[in-house]
């Protein structure tokens, strides 16, 4: 029994055999030598086979068409310019509150700027003012006799009339030394002579 089941293995394999030697292989090698001529000639096999399986009905709807594909490629490059232009929005917007920002920052400089100039403005006419003041109060010195100047400029602390005494014409200044005391005259004389006109 086990020599009629190895009979007919044995028989079984070699009609399997023959029908791959016979059939399959020439079939495959008749495919593939069809397909290198029509690709050497300039026929796309591929697309071709698109083509009529678009006409057969059931086959239609298992392979995909070149509508479809096609129609797959747009929808992924539309989404992928979307994509892209959600980023460049978004970078536009980023740039745009930096633009913002530098002009909020440059607005409050310019105004910083015009503050500390009014201020300048101001100091400088308080400047003049006492510059005024102070040759208003030479002129005064200058005015009074020598014999009235001279005790008021021995009251004052001796920054303050020294800086009137080195902006008194010379011929007055001699005549106020000469109203006070040797010794009052010579201190003035000697810190009169260290600073300079």
């Amino acid at each position: 029994m086990a020599k009629v089941i190895e009979e007919e293995y044995k028989e079984q394999s070699s009609r399997f055999q023959r029908v791959v030697f016979i059939i399959f292989i020439p079939l495959l090698f008749t495919i593939t030598f069809a397909l290198v001529i029509m690709t050497v000639a300039g026929i796309n096999v591929f697309e071709k086979a698109q083509s009529f399986s678009s006409d057969i009905p059931f086959l239609a709807n298992i392979l995909p068409s070149n509508e479809a594909r096609e129609a797959d490629e747009l929808h992924e490059r539309m989404v992928s310019l979307q994509a892209s232009i959600e980023d460049q929005e978004a970078k536009i917007a980023q740039l745009q509150n930096e633009v913002d920002k530098k002009d909020s920052d440059n607005a409050q400089l310019q105004a910083t700027i015009q503050q500390q100039k009014e201020e300048l403005e101001e100091l400088r006419q308080i400047g003049e003012e006492n510059k005024r003041a102070f040759k208003e109060v030479v002129n005064t010195f200058e005015s009074m006799s020598a014999k009235s100047a001279a005790p008021v400029l021995m009251k004052m602390d001796d920054d303050e009339a020294m800086k009137i005494l080195s902006n008194i014409k010379p011929d007055t200044l001699a005549d106020i030394l000469e109203k006070m005391p040797p010794e009052d005259a010579a201190r003035y004389t000697e810190l009169l002579s260290t600073v300079e006109r």
